[in-house]
């Protein structure tokens, strides 16, 4: 297990790399591996971290849009997901936090769950009127009733009053902490179901990828819904602001980030915290930040229309660092998405003259990149400890990739 260097994602003669192969095989990664000698202008990629000892191996681009890839993944997976289940992250002030969120549930579930060994693994708590509630736990499939008796109007009404107004996303929040409640609505405004998610502040989340944030690039983090990209921007958003000192802002649309109420939760460290009053405003307010408050990296959570993508761009050709996520599993995801494309460049069709077509050994009609894209870095949420990067591949006067070198990898190699 290494400990006494961040981990670092590029090119490297280590031949220790080529053992990841069949590992990398393992998990039907369907991509073309490529690995040579230093000679040959290609080298291994590896990558190790304080909590995880890690390697990659560079991977061909998908549809060949110009993104170079490199996996994350525990050498001992079967030993991180046992880790996993034992709190392997450290948790800060849970304790208090989850008081905070049971107490707005019915008395019986609250005494239940303050009575629940795994409390500490609480993902949410589900209720819905007219069916039992329902608790689900990190690493287990389904979820477990806490009692037999449905959920009565009653109940849901009184969890209300102690949330207070939801905004126009159905999202709410408690005051001081990280959790989020979200509603169901009827068709008439009545609210008959709820989703009450723990929020927690998790260090150490992000040290795989530790190294590319002294890059000064924009990162976008693709994943489904519960993965984690939420706890990471609130850690980025820590580590860039009280370890590299930089200015950060942070595009809070639904108090998530942040948390409820109009002090920031210590979570986020020095970084501000700007509030959206208007789901649909956020891009307005992206842009604000920007003229107004002089930020050198802007951090954004779930850019979804089309507006958002504009603002994600305008931001980055002003020379702001960009950190944000949009919901997907892979790059291919946001390819097609016809919304979200041009956050990595976006695609069209090209036609290729005879000659050309040729010399490239394809057919004439062939998919390339429309744009630049908005973000270098493109990081796939797998899981939670298995992360897939792409980085924007560039290229020499002689068309050759150029593959760069994290400072911290001399420091490591010395």
């Amino acid at each position: 297990m290494m400990s006494h260097c961040h981990s670092s994602l590029w090119a490297n003669p280590n031949p220790v790399a080529v053992a990841r192969v069949t590992s990398l095989m393992r998990l039907n990664l369907k991509n073309n591996l490529y690995y040579k000698n230093k000679k040959n202008n290609i080298s291994y990629s590896y990558s190790y971290s304080y909590s995880l000892s890690l390697c990659c191996v560079g991977l061909r681009a998908p549809m060949g849009f110009g993104y170079s890839s490199s996996c994350f993944d525990d050498q001992h997976q079967q030993q991180q997901q046992q880790q996993q289940q034992q709190h392997d992250v450290v948790v800060q002030d849970d304790e208090d936090d989850l008081r905070s969120l049971l107490q707005i549930l019915p008395h019986d579930l609250h005494e239940n769950l303050l009575n629940e060994p795994k409390r500490a693994r609480l993902l949410e708590v589900i209720l819905d009127l007219g069916r039992m509630p329902e608790a689900r736990y990190l690493g287990e499939l389904g979820g477990q009733y806490l009692r037999r008796t449905v959920v009565s109007l009653e109940e849901l009404e009184h969890a209300q009053n102690a949330i207070g107004d939801f905004g126009g996303d159905n999202r709410a929040g408690i005051e001081g902490t990280l959790h989020r409640i979200s509603a169901i609505k009827s068709r008439k405004g009545l609210i008959i179901g709820l989703t009450c998610r723990v929020g927690r502040a998790v260090s150490g989340q992000i040290d795989m990828v530790y190294d590319m944030l002294q890059y000064e690039k924009s990162i976008l983090f693709v994943g489904r819904p519960g993965v984690g990209k939420t706890t990471v921007l609130r850690e980025i958003a820590r580590v860039l602001s009280d370890e590299f000192h930089k200015r950060v802002v942070i595009i809070d649309t639904s108090n998530e980030i942040g948390g409820d109420g109009n002090i920031p939760h210590a979570a986020i460290g020095g970084a501000r915290r700007m509030q959206v009053t208007e789901p649909s405003m956020q891009h307005k307010v992206m842009i604000e930040a920007v003229e107004n408050h002089m930020p050198e990296v802007i951090i954004v959570d779930e850019i979804g229309t089309a507006a958002e993508a504009l603002a994600c761009r305008s931001i980055a050709q002003r020379g702001v660092m960009l950190i944000a996520t949009a919901h997907g599993q892979q790059l291919e995801n946001i390819l097609k998405n016809p919304t979200l494309s041009d956050l990595v460049g976006g695609v069209e069709t090209v036609t290729l003259g005879d000659g050309e077509a040729k010399a490239r050994r394809s057919q004439k009609t062939i998919l390339e990149r429309q744009a630049p894209p908005t973000f270098e870095f493109l990081i796939e949420m797998r899981q939670r400890h298995y992360w897939v990067t792409h980085q924007v591949r560039t290229r020499d006067k002689k068309f050759k990739v150029v593959i760069e070198r994290s400072k911290s990898y001399d420091e490591c190699e010395a």
